[in-house]
Formats: C-alpha cells, sequence, structure tokens
C-alpha cells in the first residue's frame, strides 16, 4: 500500500476520529442495508448381537439516518437481508495506511464496518467495550469479528516480553484477545516474519504491497473461518478429554473382588442404562475376610442419573469398610441404611440389596469336593438369586424373609428388618445374583415382563446348550435384550459366583 511522497495518502484527513481511534466508519461511499451475517450451522446403545451457530461477527450497529431510501451503489454490499458487515478493528499507527485500507475495503464488494486504533493499549480498550463483559445485557452484536495488525506499528509496551522477534505485539493481543481472528500486515521484506506471525497465533498474513480489495476481503473471511474452525477442534478435543476423563474415573469406580484364596469363579457385567455411561445407580462387590468368610453384595439404587450412580458407589464402599470392620447380618444392613439417609439428595430415594454371606465350612480340597457348604441370605427388597444346580434346573431362592428396600422405613421403628434365610449350597453350586434391569425388559411387542421365572428358563435354555460363566451371562443378556426389542433401559449388573477349587478366574 504505497503513500504519497509526503507520507499521507489523498484523503488521509477525512477520516473522521482518526487520532482519536473512534470508528473510520463504513467502507461504503453508500450506507448499505443491515442484513443478516451467514451463519453456520451448528448413539442408540448397541444391541450386543449383531441454536443456530453464531457468527464470528456482529450485526449491523443502526446507521445515522440519510435523508430516505436509494438504490445501492455498485460494488456495495448485499441488500437482500442475507449479510452483517464484519467488524474489523485496524491496529495501524499511520493515517495514510489506514486510508489505504479503507480504500481496499472499499474495492473489495464486501460489507465492513472499520475502526481504527493507533496501538495496542487503544485497540485492547475498543475490545473490552466490544466484549460481553464490557456490555452486560446486551446483544453479542458489538463484537470484533476480526482484528488487522500492521507489524510496523510500535507495540507501546512498558516491558515487551520478546522485542527481537518482531512479533510482542501480537503475542500482547493474542494474550489479551484470544478468541478473536487475527490478519497481520507486513511489507515483502518482512514475508517471513507473516509466516512466523501465523506460526504464533495469527490466522493469515497479507503483504502490503500486494494486497488488493479482494484478496483482503478473501483473508478476513478466511481467518473467520479459520478462527471458527481452531476453536470447534479446541472445544472438541477438550470433550475428547474430558470424556476420557470420566470414562476413567467410572472405571475406577467399579470394584475389584478381593476373593484370593477363596476357590471362586466370579464372573460379573455391568451395563449401565444412561447413554455414554460407564456407571450407574447398581452396584456389586465380592470380598473374602480374614476368617475365610465370603461376603457378597449386588444393589441397585432408584433411578438412572449420575447422582443415583454416585450414591451407588458411596454404598458399596461403605458397604466394603463395614464387612472389613467385622460387622454382617442386619447390623451391617441397618449401618448401611444410615449411611444412605445421609448421603441421599431427597427422602424418596431407596436402594434394593441383596447380600449372601458364604461361611468358610465348606473346603476348596480335591478330596473334599463331597462336602456342602452354607450361606446366609438377606434381601432388602431385591430379586432373589437363582441357584444353578448341576442336577436340577435353575431355582429362584426363597424370598419369604426379604425386608424392605434400605431407606424406605426407619430403622429405629422395628419394621425395618432383615433376618437371613440359611441355604444349603451343594458341590459344584453355582448361584446368578441380578439387579431387577435384568427381568424388568418386555417379552414382545405387549406388556408382559421376563420376570424371574422367565429369567430362570431362558437360563436354563443356555446351560443345556452347553454354555458356561462368561459366555452363559452375555449370551443371556443377548437373548433378554432380543426379547425386549432392543438395548435394556435400566441399569444391569449381574453376577455369577461358583465354587472352584482349583484356582480363582474373574470372568
Amino acid at each position: 500500500m504505497p503513500a504519497t511522497g509526503d507520507g499521507r495518502a489523498p484523503g488521509a484527513a477525512d477520516l473522521p476520529g482518526a487520532h482519536d481511534g473512534a470508528p473510520v466508519g463504513h467502507a461504503r461511499t453508500r450506507p448499505a442495508t443491515t442484513g443478516t451475517g451467514p451463519a453456520t450451522a451448528a448413539p442408540p446403545i448397541p444391541h450386543p448381537r449383531s441454536q443456530p451457530a453464531r457468527t464470528a461477527h456482529g450485526t449491523r450497529r443502526p446507521s445515522r439516518p440519510t435523508g430516505g431510501g436509494h438504490a445501492p451503489a455498485p460494488g456495495d454490499g448485499p441488500v437482500d437481508g442475507a449479510a452483517a458487515p464484519l467488524r474489523l478493528l485496524v491496529i495501524e499507527d499511520d493515517a495514510s495506511d489506514a486510508q489505504l485500507i479503507k480504500a481496499a475495503v472499499a474495492d473489495s464488494g464486501t460489507s465492513i464496518e472499520i475502526h481504527w486504533a493507533r496501538g495496542l493499549e487503544q485497540a485492547t480498550q475498543l475490545l473490552a467495550q466490544s466484549s460481553p463483559a464490557g456490555r452486560r445485557g446486551r446483544s453479542r452484536g458489538g463484537e470484533f469479528g476480526c482484528v488487522l495488525l500492521d507489524l510496523a506499528s510500535p507495540a507501546d509496551l512498558p516491558h515487551p516480553s520478546d522485542p527481537s522477534d518482531g512479533l510482542e505485539g501480537l503475542h500482547e493481543l493474542l494474550r489479551r484477545a484470544p478468541h478473536i481472528p487475527v490478519v497481520v500486515l507486513t511489507d515483502a521484506a518482512g514475508a517471513e516474519l507473516g509466516a512466523a506471525a501465523v506460526a504464533a497465533g495469527a490466522q493469515d498474513f497479507l503483504l502490503k504491497h500486494e494486497t488488493d480489495g479482494p484478496l483482503l476481503a478473501r483473508a478476513l473471511r478466511y481467518a473467520v473461518e479459520r478462527k471458527r474452525a481452531d476453536e470447534s477442534q479446541r472445544r472438541l478435543v477438550e470433550a475428547e478429554l474430558r470424556g476420557q476423563e470420566n470414562a476413567r474415573l467410572q472405571r475406577h469406580l467399579l470394584p475389584t473382588p478381593l476373593l484370593d484364596g477363596a476357590g471362586l469363579s466370579f464372573t460379573r457385567r455391568y451395563r449401565p442404562g444412561r447413554r455414554r455411561a460407564l456407571l450407574g445407580g447398581d452396584f456389586y462387590d465380592a470380598v473374602r475376610t480374614d476368617d475365610g468368610t465370603v461376603h457378597v453384595v449386588i444393589g441397585d439404587v432408584c433411578g438412572h442419573g449420575p447422582d443415583e450412580a454416585a450414591l451407588g458407589v458411596a454404598l458399596r464402599i461403605a458397604w466394603r469398610t463395614l464387612v472389613f470392620a467385622g460387622l454382617t447380618g442386619e447390623t451391617l444392613l441397618t449401618t448401611l441404611q444410615h449411611v444412605l439417609e445421609h448421603e441421599r439428595r431427597s427422602d424418596e430415594i431407596f436402594a434394593t440389596l441383596c447380600m449372601l454371606v458364604i461361611e468358610p465350612g465348606g473346603t476348596t480340597d480335591l478330596d473334599s469336593l463331597g462336602t456342602g457348604e452354607r450361606a446366609r441370605l438377606y434381601l432388602a427388597g431385591h430379586p432373589a438369586p437363582l441357584l444353578l444346580g448341576r442336577d436340577h434346573a435353575p431355582a429362584t431362592l426363597p424370598a419369604d424373609q426379604a425386608g424392605p428396600a434400605l431407606g424406605l422405613l426407619p430403622c429405629h421403628d422395628g419394621g425395618a428388618a432383615w433376618p437371613a434365610h440359611e441355604v444349603e449350597l451343594q458341590p459344584g453350586w453355582r448361584l446368578l445374583l441380578y439387579t431387577d434391569g435384568l427381568i424388568e425388559g418386555r417379552v414382545g411387542a405387549g406388556s408382559r415382563r421376563l420376570g424371574q421365572d422367565g429369567l430362570a428358563d431362558l437360563i436354563a435354555d443356555h446351560q443345556s446348550a452347553g454354555l458356561t460363566r462368561g459366555r452363559l451371562v452375555d449370551s443371556a443378556i443377548a437373548e433378554v435384550e432380543e426379547l425386549n426389542g432392543g438395548a435394556l433401559t435400566d441399569d444391569v449388573a449381574v453376577l455369577l459366583l461358583e465354587r472352584n477349587p482349583v484356582q480363582l478366574i474373574l470372568g
């Protein structure tokens, strides 16, 4: 953009407010009609088988009355309501260069509203005035859509961070206004500096003597779109990182059973009902204490949100802590209800629970396989487990002594009682514990639910087909979903506990 011999371009004196940072004004010789800016338009759970985006620039500020309507001059911006002016902040200390920028804009055929600042401090004030924080209660239409920075302009910084690279002004601008696209201007000798500016964070660079109106307009549009794409990519990466962190967190919140030396195989499957979640309101755990007793629990907090998932984790951790503290039976369940009452967000929240305590009477020696075992079963509003014997069809354990769900009745009134049911476990026993999400799926198009009897028949069919352990559990869940006509909407937790005299297997 060459200047005249006296250092001033013809008409430089007509720049209104050129020395006080006031807007240079619209780049057209005649006002264009205000319009609307271009806008960019902003998975089901798989079956185991088988506001419009905001533009980077705001709306055009109302122009002053001109004394009547008129047809636009050739080269004026669109007047059909489809384009709003881009608010461009030019940081340029040379009035002649600023005038040439105005002339280039006028020749570009693009609706651009120019504002001029002589230095970075003045530009920062204008940016602050147009930012949402400085325009409380007003629309975002007053924001600048792009900044055009002349690298030759003094940075007017009291303590430049690196005055040797020629980009100290750009560095400071990006620090103060990180979300606004920036195009830099440099002379032909500074082409490498322009490339360094892009590497430092600018969206594009232009050579003064090679820049005309159309090229300037294209560079500004490119800068706005590239900044928008960069911001979208940044938000996507941040969302992916948050998702990975949440997945790791939820994965670590799932328990690792402590059954060393128990001689049991432990197969578990867990599927939350919420989409894109790894943790639901269902919970489970299994531990072996020093006296050889094996304790197993499975439970279900009512509801499906993150609050219920957090409460399920709290109950599981509390249960394990109480077991290792020596509590068991009704004493443990009463204490666990107190934990629930203090941790739940409302009095309507409750939790069902099934607890199994296998006494160390049975041995795991190969010479003692004929010895049966005894267990105590505690039910708090929860479905009873299935006993999968080798010589009989799956049978549901008795639930006649089941107590209420935790949190439904206060412990002090005597109504909340959870008596134990004694269970004889014959050699080679297998127990299937589950939450109600597995049995509440529909069967066909009607309203009939699978239920406990339906689950027992389904498991018997899969056992007769020779399926065991993980394959048995997976095939059962797959058929339940097939009968339901799709993925189950409730959380599902399934545990298959088996006497295994050789080694512990976690499925």
